[in-house]
């Protein structure tokens, strides 16, 4: 009798420590969501299940062209791309990005600027200046951020710039649909 209370009470202990070790990890360092909308396409599809890494930004600072989610409201949570740093100068002209002054390509829209016609843009021209909140550069310990859709997307164009504070995490793997298995980045 002894010996089964005492399994019992192992068992109960290895369950407690992985449920602690689940919250830990789900709360602190890794947690999936899902892509809800287009506006990350092609690169992210409605419905695609990605894991977050939260603990990234905790030790570092966001990259030109992560992929990141953050808090856009109370309620509900964007993933979007990193395009502007704290310091630069962002315009897009022509469908072309430029930086500081220096034209930088964003390879993960060749395919679908290529698929364009002459007269075509897909991405209205904009200046830094003229989101919410513009300034002439981006400000410290925020960033710029737009979706791969640049015209089905909610993002630094309406909503102005994404403080650090607000960045949940950077998206690192995609692990649904199957068939697109990836390491984002």
């Amino acid at each position: 009798m002894a010996r089964d209370k005492n399994e019992w009470l192992e068992w109960l202990k290895a369950l407690l420590i992985a449920g602690l070790l689940a919250f830990v990890v789900r709360m602190f360092l890794f947690t999936p969501i899902v892509v809800d909308g287009p506006s990350m396409q092609p690169t992210l599809h409605d419905g695609d299940r990605l894991i977050v890494n939260k603990f990234s930004y905790l030790i570092g600072e966001p990259d030109r062209f992560d992929i990141v989610v953050f808090n856009a409201t109370l309620e509900e949570d964007y993933i979007k791309r990193v395009i502007g740093l704290p310091g630069d100068q962002v315009e897009v002209k022509d469908d072309k990005l430029y930086i500081n002054g220096k034209q930088i390509d964003e390879p993960f829209l060749n395919d679908t600027l290529n698929k364009l016609g002459e007269n075509q843009r897909y991405t209205n021209n904009f200046t830094i200046e003229d989101i919410p909140n513009g300034k002439s550069e981006v400000p410290e310990d925020s960033v710029l951020v737009l979706g791969d859709n640049r015209s089905n997307s909610t993002d630094s164009r309406m909503l102005g710039f994404i403080s650090y504070d607000r960045l949940v995490g950077k998206a690192s793997f995609q692990y649904w649909p199957l068939d697109r298995i990836q390491l984002i980045k």
